[in-house]
């Protein structure tokens, strides 16, 4: 049995990064914990379970971290959705706002199956672009968003209420910033 552990408790903040006046939220304490990660996996994979999961997709860098292990736990396929540039093969591409600035991401073409039922994840939710972005991906491709999960909301920032207004689905997030 896995001691429950205050996830909350083993995140760092780092001021000033990546730029000034952003305070970054660093999930390296967490990862060095492994009864941590083993009931943040397990938390967000017990949420998702009925939800009839074909493949979850998660962003890079640090969204894989906890993407893959989720995706073994639920046992469905991993999509990674990347920085652009940085997948081998065919791929379509989408422009976002980050909280700081914007980006693209991209995804292999063949990532998603038609009719596919995708979880996106990613470690936090902030403004909410990056992972819209790859929900219009995923429905470019013909799957369909049936959830979003973070380990981090910041809910003083609009992410949550435009992934819930854009995809009629109400991100899933273990601790929340208010």
């Amino acid at each position: 049995m896995v001691e429950v552990l205050n996830i909350q408790s083993l995140l760092r903040d780092v001021p000033d990064f990546p730029k000034p006046g952003i305070l970054f939220k660093d999930i390296t304490p967490l990862l060095a914990n492994p009864g941590a990660r083993k009931q943040v996996v397990d938390e967000i994979a017990t949420h998702f379970k009925s939800k009839k999961i074909d493949a979850v997709a998660a962003v890079e860098a640090r969204g894989f971290i906890f993407g893959v292990l989720l995706a073994e736990a639920l046992e469905v396929p991993f999509i990674p959705v990347r920085k652009s540039g940085k997948l081998p093969y065919q791929k379509i591409q989408e422009e976002y706002s980050l909280e700081y600035g914007t980006a693209s991401i991209e995804m292999h073409v063949d990532a998603v199956l038609p009719g596919s039922r995708i979880l996106i994840h990613d470690d936090l939710l902030a403004t909410g672009g990056t992972a819209a972005a790859a929900g219009r991906m995923i429905q470019r491709l013909g799957g369909e968003v049936v959830g979003f999960s973070f380990v981090i909301n910041l809910a003083f920032l609009p992410g949550e209420k435009l992934l819930t207004t854009s995809f009629e689905v109400k991100p899933h997030y273990l601790v929340s910033y208010p």
